[in-house]
C-alpha cells in the first residue's frame, strides 16, 4: 500500500487541479480524498509526503530509440526505461528502426518481452516497410495480432505515393496509427543541420525546410483522402505547422508530434554544442522554434516526444559530418517543458500534462482514465519550482545540448502499476 499525502494533483480527463491524497493499492488507485480525509494510514502503508508537489498520469513517450536489438552499446530496453521512469514516463512507444528491423511478429515479441521486465509499459511500433526499404510493405495483421502499438519507419521518409496511400489504406482498416519521418533526401545535402546561416557560415549545404514541408504536404493530404490517421513526427519547420493546421481544419486525422529540443533551440545551438546539437529533423530558425510554440499553444500540435536517440560518446566525438544523428531527452523533457513553455506563459502547467499524457494515450487508441478511483497507479510527483543542472543521465548515452544547463522542474518519484520505479525525494 501507498499513500500520496498532500499533492497537487492535475487531472487532464476531469480537467480539474486540487490538493488531494491518493492511496494506491493491488495497482490501481483505490482512494481519494482532501487532505486528511482518508483517515490514519493502515499499518504497513508507506506515506510520501508530496506537499509541495504536482500529482499527474504518468508521462507517455510516443517516440523513442531503445536501440534493442542490435545497438546496445548506445542504450537497451533496461537501460532506456530506467532513463524513462526517470523522466516521469510510466508508458513508452519504441521505434522500429533496430537491428534488425521489427518487420515480423517473432522481432516485436522480443522487444516486447523484455520491456515486460521493466517496471513500466514499453510498447512498439512495426515497421511500415519490410526492412526499412520502403519497397514492401509489411504484413501489418500479423504484426497488429503481436501487438504492435502502430506502424513507422522513423529514420527513413517513405517516398512512393501509391505505398504510402496502400499503407494508410491498410492501416486504416486495421484501426492503427501510421506515424512519418518527413525529410525527403533528395533536397537535401548534409543532413542534421538546418540550411540557412549557421550551416553557411559553416560550409555545409545543410537540410532546407522544403525537404520538410513537401512530405508533410502530400501524407497530410493523403490522410485527408484516405480517412488514416497519421502522426507527423518531430514537427521542425513552420511551413510543416501551417500544413498540419489547415489539414486539421478541413478534418483530415492529422497529428503531430513535437520535440523538446525543437521548441528549446535553434540552429545557433550548433555553434556552440557542435555533433550535440544534430539531430534529424535539424533544429531550425526562430521562426520556426516560435511556430512550434504557436503550434502547440493552439492545439496545432498535439503531443510532446522526445525522439530519445541514444549515440555513445565516440560517434559523438566524430567530425560534425561525419557524426551521427540525435541527442537523448527522457530525462530533460518535463523540465525543458516547464522552462521553456511553462513559465514564459505560453502553456498552463495543465495543457503540457495533456499533450505528456492523453494526447499521447488517445493518439494511440489506449484507454486513459486519468486520476480516479480505479485507474492504473501510474502516477508521476515533481516540483514545477525547483531548479537543477543537468549533469548526469541514467541514459546508457549522455548525447544532450542541454548538459550545464539550469533548468526548473523536476521528477521526484515515479509509481508504475502502484510500484515507485524511480524515486528523488
Amino acid at each position: 500500500m501507498l499513500r500520496i499525502a498532500g499533492a497537487c494533483v492535475i487531472d487532464p480527463v476531469s480537467k480539474t487541479e486540487q490538493y488531494l491524497d491518493l492511496e494506491l493499492g493491488d495497482g490501481k488507485i483505490i482512494g481519494i480524498g482532501q487532505p486528511g480525509q482518508l483517515g490514519e494510514a493502515s499499518a504497513g502503508t508507506r506515506v510520501i509526503d508530496a506537499r509541495g508537489y504536482v500529482c499527474a498520469p504518468g508521462f507517455m513517450d510516443v517516440h523513442v530509440h531503445f536501440r534493442e536489438p542490435g545497438q546496445t552499446h548506445k542504450e537497451d530496453i533496461l537501460t532506456g526505461a530506467r532513463a524513462a521512469a526517470a523522466g516521469g514516463y510510466t508508458r513508452v512507444v519504441c521505434m522500429a528502426n533496430t537491428s534488425p528491423v521489427v518487420d515480423t511478429p517473432e522481432i516485436l515479441s522480443r522487444v516486447l518481452k523484455k520491456g515486460e521486465e521493466t517496471g513500466i509499459h514499453v510498447l512498439c511500433c512495426g515497421a511500415v516497410t519490410k526492412g526499412l526499404q520502403g519497397v514492401e510493405l509489411v504484413d501489418m495483421e500479423a504484426l497488429k495480432a503481436a501487438g504492435a502499438a502502430g506502424f513507422t519507419d522513423d529514420g527513413k521518409p517513405l517516398l512512393e505515393e501509391a505505398l504510402v496511400r496502400e499503407a494508410m489504406i491498410r492501416a486504416k482498416n486495421l484501426g492503427m496509427p501510421l506515424s512519418f519521418h518527413e525529410e525527403d533526401p533528395n533536397l537535401i545535402a548534409q543532413n542534421g543541420i538546418h540550411g540557412g546561416a549557421v550551416s553557411q557560415r559553416l560550409g555545409i549545404e545543410g537540410s532546407p525546410h522544403k525537404a520538410e514541408d513537401i512530405l508533410v504536404e502530400r501524407d497530410c493530404r493523403l490522410a485527408g483522402e484516405t480517412g488514416c490517421r497519421i502522426i507527423i513526427q518531430h514537427i521542425s519547420s513552420a511551413g510543416s505547422v501551417d500544413l498540419v493546421r489547415k489539414a486539421k481544419a478541413a478534418g483530415a486525422p492529422v497529428f503531430a508530434e513535437a520535440t523538446p529540443h525543437h521548441f528549446s533551440l535553434t540552429e545557433e545551438a550548433v555553434l556552440e554544442h557542435g555533433s550535440l546539437a544534430k539531430m534529424n529533423p535539424p533544429l531550425r530558425e526562430e521562426k520556426d522554434r516560435q511556430a512550434i510554440i504557436q503550434g502547440l499553444r493552439d492545439g496545432t500540435i498535439d503531443v510532446i516526444a522526445t525522439d530519445h536517440a541514444p549515440h555513445s560518446a565516440e560517434e559523438k566525438g566524430k567530425p560534425l559530418t561525419e557524426a551521427p544523428s540525435g541527442i537523448i531527452g527522457l530525462e530533460t523533457a518535463l523540465a525543458l517543458g516547464v522552462t521553456n513553455l511553462v513559465r514564459p506563459g505560453h502553456l498552463s502547467l495543465a495543457q503540457l500534462v495533456e499533450k505528456l499524457t492523453i494526447n499521447p494515450a488517445r493518439l494511440y487508441g489506449l484507454e486513459f482514465l486519468g486520476i480516479r478511483e480505479g485507474a492504473p497507479a501510474d502516477l508521476v510527483l515533481f516540483s514545477q519550482t525547483e531548479s537543477w543542472t543537468v549533469d548526469k543521465f541514467l541514459s546508457k548515452s549522455s548525447n544532450s545540448p542541454f548538459v550545464g544547463k539550469k533548468l526548473y522542474g523536476r521528477v521526484k518519484a515515479t509509481i508504475c502499476g502502484g510500484q515507485v520505479v524511480y524515486e528523488q525525494i
